[in-house]
């Protein structure tokens, strides 16, 4: 967390509404690999990152509340009563969402005042959503003395953005926000939201994410697709989730599913098993097999669910040769966003201009890469 963007949200809320706040810090989020799992009941292998959003917070005596997005200069003011989503509503809605979830619960809220801001790349798949949401239901907690656990908190946040923003994420995303820590992954049971804390000791290695700056359109119709294409499978095997299928099982059925679909499904029977494998490889502090499950992912994503494009795929493929590289692959839903490198420090520098350089020439456009640190979850900022 740094201590400028605190300092920045403080004296922007200062400015508008002329009180002293109540600060929470919520950070984004990595996923070291176990991806297209989450909704599958699967498991995964996410890190809260130290890079996320400042959220400012107090008691109003107005008859409405007011949200300012510091970052993007937008004020939103609206009464707590009949909330709904707006059209377009961009980050209104991760903000409404919320609070409608928490009224759900029978619970009469006061009116307050927000301001945020954060520095979680745009685009990069970092889920800023997620960070946002567990940083205003997480501080509206801590204001009015709610008593809501961190667990019913992030079931908040996930619950505002299926019915406010029309995403139908998994849990993960406000898991690793939520519960994260410093130097350590956590190896997270989707479906009995287990988890155990893996303290990562990267030794000469870095976490490296290199953001592509692209989002084709077709990543949201293509993630409700492949989530039609589980639930069939589901359906058809009569099982409560992907997670308790195995090859086995699939190959009973090939006969009555298409080609593309019996891929799509092993890819997510391989990838729970990797997350697993990924477990015993850091617990055994094994980087080198660590890297090995990392490229297998992006494999599988690429050939067999088919969610990269050609700059994931390219940004992957340039790794390969790079001694330095023990591991590359897609991160998030897929069609764009970052690669997740698994790399020696001493070749960050070197490795950062020739890759912004051959990814200029061969798609005419810049990628951003940044250097990423293992960070802990939401929490009160004392100061």
């Amino acid at each position: 967390m740094k201590k400028k963007l605190v300092k920045e949200v403080k004296k922007s809320f200062k400015n508008h509404f002329n009180t002293e706040p109540l600060l929470v810090y919520s950070p984004g989020r990595i996923n070291l690999i176990g991806e297209h799992t989450d909704y599958n009941e699967g498991f995964v292998f996410p890190a809260a990152t130290n890079k996320g959003i400042v959220t400012a917070i107090q008691k109003s005596d107005a008859k409405t509340s007011k949200v300012f997005a510091v970052n993007k200069k937008e004020l939103y003011k609206f009464s707590l009563e009949n909330i709904q989503p707006i059209k377009n509503g961009d980050w209104r809605n991760y903000v409404l969402g919320v609070i409608s979830e928490i009224q759900k619960k029978g619970i009469q809220l006061p009116n307050f005042n927000i301001a945020f801001a954060g520095d979680i790349p745009g685009g990069a798949g970092m889920s800023s959503s997620a960070a946002l949401e567990n940083s205003i239901v997480f501080s509206l907690n801590e204001l009015f003395k709610l008593g809501l656990s961190k667990t019913e908190m992030i079931f908040i946040s996930q619950k505002a953005e299926h019915s406010f923003a029309g995403v139908q994420c998994g849990i993960m995303d406000q898991y690793a926000s939520m519960f994260g820590k410093k130097k350590s992954a956590i190896l997270l049971d989707c479906r009995s939201l287990e988890s155990k804390i893996c303290k990562i000791d990267f030794k000469e290695y870095k976490l490296l994410l290199i953001n592509t700056n692209v989002k084709h359109n077709l990543s949201d119709s293509a993630y409700n697709e492949r989530r039609a294409v589980c639930e069939k499978i589901v359906e058809l095997l009569k099982v409560d989730a992907l997670r308790d299928v195995t090859v086995g099982d699939l190959n009973e059925i090939k006969n009555k599913i298409s080609e593309e679909d019996y891929q799509k499904v092993s890819y997510v029977i391989e990838e729970n098993n990797r997350v697993i494998d990924a477990g015993k490889a850091i617990k055994n502090d094994n980087l080198q097999q660590l890297g090995k499950l990392i490229y297998a992912s992006h494999a599988g994503l690429q050939n067999k669910y088919k969610v990269s494009c050609d700059e994931l795929d390219y940004l992957v493929d340039e790794t390969k040769n790079n001694k330095n590289i023990l591991g590359a692959r897609m991160m998030g839903g897929g069609f764009g966003g970052c690669t997740i490198n698994l790399i020696h420090k001493e070749e960050v520098k070197k490795f950062k201009k020739s890759i912004s350089k051959l990814y200029k020439e061969k798609f005419k456009k810049e990628c951003s890469i940044y250097v990423v640190k293992l960070s802990k979850g939401t929490s009160l900022i004392k100061e």
